[in-house]
């Protein structure tokens, strides 16, 4: 069964300064429409630009990740990001005053909280997926990373990080959609190491960022003089190093590191868009290597979408034989236009039509260069839709599906004798009172070659 998008019932503010600017932020987050996704709102720039949180717009992942749109920016969205998506929100809009979000307490607990205690509302439209259909591996050499993606039914992420760190060590982390994120992924802070400190001060960041909203891991000795002037920097009475972390710091969990990794790739995969039904493994992940995947992600998206849904398996049992189509349409030869039904279900269906030169209309069309005619590629997607449409009824064949309208056609490869057509369709929203609205596609061989929008009304027969 299909799931439906979901949004707030109600907005939901935050404050606080952003990790690297250090400036205070006033972040709300706002019920949205079904189908707008994700948006952040600049509400301190002039016009209120927006910036959808997609793939598409990232512009840095230095120390986190940075979307920007016309010269406005959102910086660090990534926790707030994985609160909203991973707790099932598909639609908001994230007003937010300054160019950086609210850091918390290094974590996405906060965020995580108030969203579940506000609630989600259900609405009509239906979910999005990216279904996972063969294994993909993104390699990220200069990084020393990788993201295989293997294909399931659901949607989990696994992490392995390894920092060659004395401390930290060999760390797994995992999450499944069964699994509590507000409790297990969600409290998991941000970290960093006590050498990478001086850089980021020189660089003009952390400038928000403190020794209680990070997990800061200490490899070496330090000395009493340079604990001093950390103490200075971070405006600490002292500053200790017990177990090789700063501050005497107590773990929220002894994988506390690689479940912040999680907690990021949950955040920066969301930027796809669209849910993903798959199994992630993450190899010493981090923004960079999570957003490219997520944009290789929108190349496939887009590669599939003229890539059929369903796979033909001529030597299976068809779920219509030519037999049983025959006694639900009305249509014969030579206008019975559908062979075999080999998917069915609430909402979709895939047929095939093995075109071979005995078709009459080849006879003049063309004598010399026969072609299958457009409207009857059309015709033949209609009459596989309209035995979705009498699937719901319990007497097919005493009803008929006739044509009220026809959009969006586009013809884009010819279809010959020895071609073997598939069809899919899919219906774009319920049917009410008869009427049916579909997306029809046409393929040959994996390509798209014909597709529509078409609109039909199943009326029963007279007598």
């Amino acid at each position: 069964m299909a799931d439906n998008q979901k949004t707030l019932k109600a907005p939901v503010a935050f404050s606080g300064k952003g990790l690297h600017t250090g400036m205070e932020s006033n972040m709300t987050v706002h019920p949205a429409p079904a189908g707008s996704g994700i948006v952040f709102r600049r509400t301190d720039l002039e016009g209120r630009p927006e910036i959808p949180a997609l793939a598409d717009y990232v512009t840095d992942t230095s120390r986190g990740t940075t979307i920007e749109k016309g010269g406005a920016k959102v910086c660090t969205i990534e926790h707030i990001m994985s609160a909203l998506w991973t707790l099932g929100i598909d639609n908001a809009v994230v007003e937010i005053d300054a160019p950086e979000t609210p850091i918390m307490d290094g974590s996405a607990k906060d965020f995580a909280a108030a969203l579940s205690e506000t609630g989600l509302e259900e609405q009509e439209a239906e979910r999005q997926y990216y279904e996972v259909r063969e294994t993909i591996e993104f390699d990220y050499p200069e990084k020393n990373a990788s993201i295989v993606i293997y294909p399931d039914s659901k949607f989990s992420v696994s992490v392995h990080v390894d920092y060659h760190s004395r401390v930290v060590g060999n760390q797994y982390a995992t999450f499944s959609e069964e699994e509590d994120y507000a409790k297990e992924i969600a409290p998991c802070r941000t970290f960093a190491f006590l050498h990478e400190l001086e850089p980021l001060l020189a660089a003009n960041l952390i400038k928000g960022g403190d020794l209680d909203n990070a997990i800061v891991v200490a490899e070496k000795e330090v000395s009493d003089a340079e604990l001093e002037r950390l103490a200075r920097v971070f405006d600490k009475k002292d500053i200790r190093i017990t177990d090789g972390y700063v501050n005497n710091l107590q773990l929220r969990f002894i994988n506390e590191i690689a479940r912040h990794k999680l907690l990021d790739v949950l955040g920066d995969l969301a930027l796809l868009g669209m849910r993903i039904k798959g199994r992630v493994l993450a190899n010493r992940p981090g923004h960079f290597v999570n957003t490219e995947t997520a944009r290789a992600l929108k190349r496939n998206i887009k590669r599939d979408a003229n890539r059929p849904s369903f796979v033909y398996d001529p030597t299976a049992e068809p779920v219509y034989d030519i037999n049983r189509i025959r006694r639900t349409l009305p249509h014969r030869p030579p206008f019975l236009l559908v062979d075999r039904i080999f998917h069915i279900d609430e909402t979709s269906v895939a047929g095939i039509k093995n075109v071979t030169m005995n078709e009459p209309f080849f006879v003049g069309h063309f004598p010399e260069e026969p072609v299958m005619p457009g409207v009857l590629i059309i015709e033949a997607m209609a009459q596989c839709g309209g035995i979705l449409a009498l699937n719901s009824v319990p007497d097919p064949e005493n009803y008929s599906t006739y044509f009220l309208r026809i959009d969006n056609v586009r013809f884009k490869n010819k279809v010959v004798p020895g071609d073997t057509l598939q069809f899919e369709l899919k219906l774009t929203e319920p049917i009410r009172r008869g009427i049916v609205v579909m997306e029809a596609k046409a393929y040959v061989g994996g390509r798209l070659t014909t597709e529509a929008s078409l609109m039909a009304q199943v009326a029963k027969n007279k007598a």
